[in-house]
């Protein structure tokens, strides 16, 4: 039987060779030779200079840099706010096309429209909104009041960000939408059928019911939709090109400033391995917590069994707590 074993662990390893041997020339190598150059002084503008070895000198430049420093910032603050906007329309949208109704069909259809156009697109689209002369956004709001005169949305450094901020949540609401909306019909209606027979109400029924339920789901929708915000880089560059004054720059576009538009490699290389390490962080974290919340729902139809009788549970709770205060 050890030998058998044996004979197919070789097996196995000899037929998985051809994707790992594929994941490290595609995925593996790159990085490798991305921090390599990280380690060096690599400028093609000065050949003569060759690739002299600096260690981790090109980080300690970067993180002491006050414009590095403020793309981070931009990106954070980016991040953040989108997803969390995303998150919260995402999941209205959710909530109300998961209900009967006439035209249910046409409505979801609708809804993804924003998610389907090509994100270059859609950029370019809203910049032509945000012009200062002939868009639309301006004509809206002064015809209703809210500006006495036509405004640089894009050329003001105070506002340029939030621009791009409405852009994105528009462009991917639909997204976290529909991962919602998988999760919401996973969800068993006998649940809701059980907490409304016993008098919760429609906010506990959301609050005990619908949300610990949904838990996997926004945490895997949350974290495609962090890693995809953080790396934001074709909405910025089509709309602002990291303008005014450096007030919309992030992360991924400063890299690929230094990378192409200055072809220092050392430099450029060290702030894309900073992403990566952002990035891989990220990931850790969503999937620290993403596991957590797993293994507290596995273990079968029992233990699943258990978590759908303790939101009931819960939602009865809150029910006979309000009937308790209503009486007296």
């Amino acid at each position: 039987m050890g030998g058998l074993r044996k004979k197919e662990a070789r097996l196995g390893w000899f037929m998985t060779a051809p994707g790992l041997l594929m994941i490290a020339a595609v995925a593996l190598y790159p990085i490798l030779h991305t921090f390599w150059l990280s380690l060096h002084t690599v400028k093609l503008t000065e050949p003569g200079l060759g690739q002299p070895f600096v260690g981790l000198q090109n980080y300690i430049h970067l993180l002491s840099d006050d414009r590095t420093l403020n793309a981070l910032w931009n990106t954070v603050i980016f991040t953040v706010s989108s997803v969390s906007l995303e998150f919260v329309f995402g999941l209205a949208i959710a909530l109300l096309i998961h209900r009967n109704f006439f035209g249910r069909g046409i409505v979801r259809a609708a809804v993804l429209v924003p998610w389907a156009v090509p994100t270059v697109v859609s950029a370019m689209m809203w910049k032509f909104m945000y012009n200062d002369q002939y868009g639309v956004i301006n004509d809206i709001l002064e015809k209703l009041g809210i500006i006495s005169s036509y405004k640089a949305w894009l050329g003001d450094a105070s506002w340029a960000l939030t621009s791009l901020i409405i852009t994105d949540v528009w462009k991917t609401t639909p997204f976290i939408a529909l991962l919602l909306l998988a999760g919401l019909q996973l969800i068993p209606g006998e649940l809701y059928e059980s907490a409304k027979v016993d008098g919760a109400s429609a906010w506990k029924r959301f609050w005990h019911i619908t949300l610990p339920m949904l838990k996997p789901t926004i945490l895997v929708a949350l974290l495609f939709r962090t890693l995809d915000a953080f790396r934001v880089f074709d909405i910025v560059m089509v709309m602002t090109g990291g303008g005014p004054g450096n007030s919309t720059e992030v992360i991924s576009t400063y890299a690929y400033k230094v990378l192409m538009r200055y072809l220092d490699f050392g430099n450029g290389s060290a702030l894309a391995v900073i992403v990566f390490i952002c990035v891989f962080l990220i990931c850790l974290l969503f999937i620290t917590v993403l596991g957590v919340q797993l293994v507290e729902d596995e273990g079968g139809g029992g233990k699943n069994t258990w978590t759908k009788k303790r939101s009931v549970r819960s939602a009865k709770k809150f029910s006979s707590t309000e009937q308790s205060h209503s009486s007296f």
